[in-house]
């Protein structure tokens, strides 16, 4: 694995979790109420004994640089690191990066430094748990020029992604990004050939890429530079690909979850909490999951009514009903407040206590969850204020709705409140 360079796709603006990266890069969000999304990549990577990691980004990179300097610093005496490379102008190129391929073109000068076999590409938005050693022990077995991870999916998802065929050796021989209508039609293939069973290739007859991708160092610079037009790996370099080199797949029969919308950023949050065994576990002492380390004192739960939960380390909870929610670091709440199916992300520091009841007593909010609150079906973003006698519920069952000057937002039916936001006493959304 000495001989793998790992690159981390930051993604772009990340319009479909806005406004959660209005303030961050997509990696940074914050997952399961003490992690980051970067963490699930880079900790699959430590794990898989892969330590030179690049992530690359372009948008609101400031807290996620904070967040590696701070959770990933290796020993001096091996080669491993984290590092952020930020999209740059320069004299030779003023643009910034149109694409994920055109991300990694932009930075080949630096990455054909280092003496590697492979590059593998990842993406910063997805979870799951996964032993790269394996995939790379396929791609050197079957001496492929880039092998990409897939797993089988069932129509109702697969415009959603990649798709492609494969002949008896698992070659890749027809790749379409996204198709709709016919297109999507001709991509359906016999997925027994995957080892799946009759009735579980009735049920997912395409095979999806995971967006997770191995390539021979001289292939990529050769795709790479031969086509500077091409800019996305999915779309451009991998289609253009499959004709000419060594395409192989690489099946993947673990739990992997694409996180980029809303919806299911929430929905895989939601799902931590299920019992007896929800569908990703962050208790595998075999393959942990790393991140920063914040020296946060325990949780305090005060006569408080919890079920199907996640609660993160520092928080205060007082005479209230938690119910399959998550609460992040520090997150706060005061009595008599109700919170069901809702993300609630912490914040990032304590106020102390004479200060929060200064700001009682001159009706201001202090951070956190005011008394006899209710919050259903809600994401709260990190340092926001509600108030008292607040109802997060979406009274009116709206789908979508944009009230930034309010502090909030409605995405997929859930309500989404800023970073920083100040919900004021009795508001009612």
């Amino acid at each position: 694995m000495k001989r793998v360079l790992s690159i981390i796709l930051g993604g772009g603006a990340g319009t479909r979790l806005y406004p959660l990266t209005k303030l961050r890069a997509k990696p940074a969000v914050p997952l399961a109420g003490k992690y980051r999304l970067i963490d699930i990549p880079v900790s699959n990577c430590i794990n898989s004994d892969i330590l030179k990691i690049y992530v690359l980004t372009q948008f609101n990179s400031a807290s996620l640089n904070r967040h590696i300097a701070r959770a990933y610093n290796f020993s001096g005496f091996t080669e491993g690191f984290v590092e952020v490379l930020a999209a740059q102008q320069t004299a030779s190129d003023p643009s910034w990066f149109q694409g994920t391929a055109d991300a990694v073109r932009k930075y080949l000068w630096l990455l054909e430094e280092w003496d590697i076999d492979e590059y593998l590409i990842l993406s910063g938005d997805h979870l799951y748990r996964m032993d790269y050693r394996l995939f790379v022990q396929r791609h050197r077995e079957t001496n492929a020029d880039i092998t990409i991870s897939v797993l089988p999916i069932d129509e109702k998802r697969a415009s959603d992604f990649g798709l492609m065929k494969i002949d008896a050796s698992g070659r890749v021989v027809d790749f379409s990004e996204k198709p709709k209508g016919d297109a999507l039609k001709r991509m359906q293939v016999d997925t027994t050939k995957l080892g799946l069973t009759p009735e579980q290739a009735q049920k997912s007859p395409y095979i999806a890429s995971m967006g997770i991708y191995l390539f021979k160092k001289e292939v990529l610079s050769k795709l790479l530079n031969e086509a500077p037009h091409r800019t996305d790996f999915g779309k451009e370099i991998i289609p253009a690909a499959a004709g000419d080199y060594n395409v192989q797949a690489y099946l993947f029969n673990g739990y992997w979850e694409d996180i980029g919308t809303m919806e299911s950023f929430y929905e895989a949050n939601l799902a931590l909490t299920k019992q007896p065994q929800p569908p990703f576990s962050f208790y595998d002492e075999q393959a942990p999951i790393y991140t920063r380390a914040r020296y946060l004192p325990p949780t305090k739960l005060l006569d408080s009514h919890v079920t199907e939960s996640i609660i993160g380390e520092g928080c205060i909870v007082k005479e209230c009903r938690i119910a399959h929610s998550v609460l992040g670091v520090r997150t706060r709440i005061e009595s008599g407040c109700t919170i069901e199916d809702s993300l609630i992300m912490g914040s990032d520091y304590y106020q102390p206590s004479a200060e929060r009841q200064v700001m009682v007593n001159t009706g201001k909010v202090p951070i956190g969850i005011g008394p006899n609150s209710v919050i259903r079906r809600a994401i709260i973003d990190k340092n926001a204020r509600i108030g008292r006698n607040v109802q997060i519920i979406n009274k009116d069952h709206v789908e979508e709705a944009n009230r930034e000057e309010k502090g909030f937002y409605i995405r997929s039916g859930i309500v989404v409140v800023l970073k920083n936001a100040t919900i004021a006493d009795g508001t009612v959304i």
